[in-house]
């Protein structure tokens, strides 16, 4: 209530203008929470009250009509009559006699009496659940007692209009004009037959949209309207011309009326245009990708051009306005309760403090005030020299606004309204265009994240380093991935690849196709296998988009290796005496292309100190340059590097990689394993001597390894695991032993894919189930993983 009493004592102690009544309602909107708020005062013929200004949505949503009989018992003219408020609600209004059916819309209405000498009422309609709350009530009562009412100067009907005036029946579109509005027009009296029609044919096009708002009476609204528009010359370029206009309703059989002045406006533009500069704005705003590059583009265009002091850049979410940009951005040079009231590093703040651009935002146009225009401090110390307040329109709401104020006294010309009002337009649809690229950079800068790995494993014998650059046009984020995949014995599975395009849509299938290839390799399928699965499961998912993949498979006990390729780049080897190979590498087509398609898997042998380098195209293919070219330069690269720094390394190979497309890059270094495990198998044959046959071969062979310790729960470990895998599955059954760092791992592999399920609970007279609770007592670890359509139970124990 105090803000409003504040806004109100300002605009009321400043000198009369013609938009002071508007100004005034507008604080209806502000603080009262109204979506419509009108003045009626009595007409000439002292029987209607007349609608004379009116502010918010358009008033024939509510069914309120631009005049009331002043007899009648309509709420503002019960309320005019009795010198009270009249407040109703959606069942009383449904009763009243006056009222005029409105499509399933329910509000509440309040009509306040005005003072003065010709009186009326003021009119306010609210869409709230509960309607006007007790303090929106005081404040329409101090808002009616600040309205002053002054009807608009017309000529009266049969008085001669002035030379650059007229008047235009709404209803029939019959126009009387001065004969300056002729001339500029470039007609002359006798042919002008008074239709509208004729004078809008004369004028640009282009301009034609504008004007129709103004001259229909569905568009046009009570208040005073001004527009610039051109009219054709018979030689030389378009003239410009001014027109301002005040909406007059009727009453008494008469309809309402547009009065109003055209004047030549050429003579008040100058002769160079901002064309020059819009266009500049809107390439600027063509190539800016987020908030902050479009707010930094609007004022690039605006500050220096119309020569001001501060710029500020502020969004609109829901309620509050949020400041993104602030030039200049010390805080000295902005208003104090910039500084210490608003609650970020930026400001932000309700809208609802800031009435005077509350109502701009509502009324959606640019609206301009110049120096020693009364307004509350929060703006006027923006502007003390004069303040243009422009909304932001984008997509039928409001994206933001922009304020620019000056410190000397400024003089608003036509041609920087037509600049501010034409770069409004451009930074709304662009801070839109930001919004929208902001959230799908967010979202696939978070499948990003989720789904590339976010660290690589250590590896027995071998070292491995990656990286991934975004590409730096559009979204950061393509269908490259990478995945280092611990396998069982001792095996590791290298994986590049890149997914067709760059979108959502892309990172989503580079998602899905990782997972895929992550699934089928841990259980234990060569890597053909692995690849035709992945083949396979791309091609069922009907999608239009394809994938290249390299998948190695490295044996780190032995130093071998199977390559993989599906469309994608061969692996690049670096020996250990610097000397770099581009491994030949039969390959299958793109994963996704055809459901039968072979991938043929080809060899590599690797030495201690190899470094296997996989890569995606785009890191080696750039626009001046083809794929064997670069992969020539990376293998030159690589050669000349230390792979003793891996991490440098892949930098230094970034270092050069365009940025058109995603790169991702995958190096492994092989060492070698310090110590080889020790390894035995058995097939266990289904003979009533099984468990008895693999306790002897489990005893023999920890003898020929020297163990002496824990033989014993070894040997127990044993039998449970395969009595277990003998009495629950079916088909052939396999023993490994393993002795490495100290430790004992048995492995019992089996045909069943079902997992061991371990026991709750067991009673007494139970003759089973206790041996899966055996091992795990008797295990450093133990666990299962699975093989080729079955599984692997394994358990570890330590010996040392």
């Amino acid at each position: 209530m105090l803000r409003a009493e504040t806004a109100l004592r300002t605009l009321t102690a400043a000198p009369a203008s013609p938009d002071r009544t508007r100004r005034v309602l507008e604080q209806a909107l502000v603080f009262a929470g109204a979506a419509f708020a009108g003045v009626y005062a009595p007409g000439e013929d002292r029987e209607l009250l007349c609608l004379v200004e009116s502010v918010g949505v358009p008033r024939t949503l509510y069914g309120i009509r631009d005049s009331y009989p002043l007899a009648g018992h309509s709420p503002v003219a019960d309320a005019h009559r009795a010198g009270q408020a009249v407040w109703l609600c959606p069942a009383e209004l449904a009763d009243s006699a006056e009222s005029r059916r409105v499509p399933s819309r329910e509000f509440f209405v309040g009509a306040l009496p005005l003072r003065g000498e010709r009186a009326g009422g003021l009119l306010a309609v609210s869409e709230t659940p509960d309607g006007f709350d007790p303090d929106e009530r005081k404040c329409l009562e101090l808002i009616a007692e600040a309205v002053v009412w002054s009807a608009p100067a017309a000529a009266e009907e049969g008085e001669e209009l002035p030379s650059n005036a007229f008047s235009l029946a709404m209803d029939s579109g019959r126009v009387e004009v001065g004969d300056d509005i002729l001339d500029l027009f470039g007609m002359a009296r006798a042919r002008f037959d008074g239709r509208v029609e004729t004078l809008l044919g004369l004028t640009v096009p282009e301009d034609l949209p504008s004007l129709m708002s103004v001259v229909e009476a569905d568009h046009m609204s009570i208040g005073e309207r001004e527009l610039e528009f051109r009219v054709l010359q018979p030689d030389g370029p378009p003239r410009w011309l001014r027109l301002r206009g005040r909406l007059v309703p009727g009453g008494d059989g008469r309809s309402a009326r547009l009065v109003g002045t055209v004047v030549d406006a050429s003579k008040t533009r100058s002769d160079v245009t901002d064309v020059a500069r819009v266009q500049r704005l809107a390439a600027a705003l063509a190539t800016a990708g987020t908030v902050r590059d479009v707010s930094q583009a609007v004022v690039s265009a605006l500050r220096g051009p119309l020569n001001a002091d501060r710029i500020a850049l502020a969004e609109l979410e829901g309620d509050r306005l949020v400041v993104t940009v602030l030039d200049p951005p010390e805080p000295e040079s902005w208003p104090e309760l910039w500084r210490l009231e608003w609650r970020t590093e930026w400001p932000d703040a309700p809208v609802r403090a800031m009435p005077t651009l509350a109502a701009a935002l509502r009324d959606g146009r640019a609206a301009i005030w110049p120096a020693g225009t009364a307004l509350e401090p929060a703006l006027a110390e923006v502007g003390p020299g004069g303040l243009a307040v422009l909304p932001l329109p984008a997509g039928g709401r409001m994206a933001g606004a922009c304020l620019i104020g000056w410190d000397s006294p400024h003089d608003f010309g036509p041609d920087e309204r037509a600049l501010l009002t034409a770069s409004a337009g451009l930074a709304g649809q662009a801070l839109l265009r930001a919004h929208a690229f902001d959230a799908e950079h967010e979202l696939v800068g978070m499948l990003q994240r989720q789904l590339l790995p976010r660290r690589l494993p250590t590896l027995p014998g071998a070292v491995a380093v990656a990286r991934y650059l975004p590409s730096t046009a559009g979204l950061e984020l393509g269908g490259d991935w990478y995945d280092v995949i611990p396998l069982v014995d001792n095996h590791v599975a290298l994986v590049i690849g890149d997914v067709q395009g760059h979108s959502a849509a892309a990172a989503t299938l580079m998602g899905q196709m990782r997972t895929a290839l992550r699934a089928y390799a841990t259980e234990g399928h060569p890597p053909d296998v692995v690849v035709s699965h992945a083949n396979r499961l791309l091609t069922e998912m009907e999608t239009d988009l394809f994938a290249t993949c390299a998948y190695v498979d490295i044996d780190l006990e032995e130093g071998t290796a199977w390559c993989v390729r599906a469309g994608h780049l061969p692996p690049v080897l670096r020996h250990p005496g610097g000397e770099t190979e581009i491994a030949e590498a039969e390959g299958g087509p793109p994963l996704g292309v055809t459901a039968r398609a072979d991938f043929p898997m080809s060899p590599l042998r690797l030495r201690r100190g190899t470094v296997i380098a996989l890569a995606t195209d785009g890191l080696v293919e750039t626009p001046e340059t083809d794929i064997d070219s670069g992969m020539d330069r990376l293998a030159h690269e690589l050669a000349v590097s230390d792979p003793a720094h891996l991490g440098l390394v892949a930098d230094a190979l970034l270092g050069n990689a365009g940025r058109g497309d995603d790169v991702a890059l995958l190096l492994v270094r092989y060492d070698g394993m310090a110590r080889r495990p020790l390894r035995e198998s058995w097939t266990v044959w289904r003979v009533p001597e099984a468990v008895r046959h693999a306790r002897r071969f489990t005893r023999r062979t920890l003898r020929a390894w020297g163990v002496t310790r824990e033989i014993d729960t070894i040997l127990l470990v044993v039998s449970e695991l395969v009595t277990n895998a003998l009495a629950h599955t079916g088909g052939q059954v396999r023993l490994d032993l393993t002795l490495v760092n100290g430790r004992v791992r048995v492995a019992v592999a089996d045909t069943s894919p079902r997992t061991p399920v371990k026991p709750t609970s067991i009673g007494w007279e139970a003759t089973g189930g206790r041996g899966i609770l055996l091992v795990e007592a008797m295990s450093a670890a133990w666990g299962t993983v699975p093989v080729s359509g079955g599984k692997q139970v394994w358990s570890e124990i330590a010996v040392r």
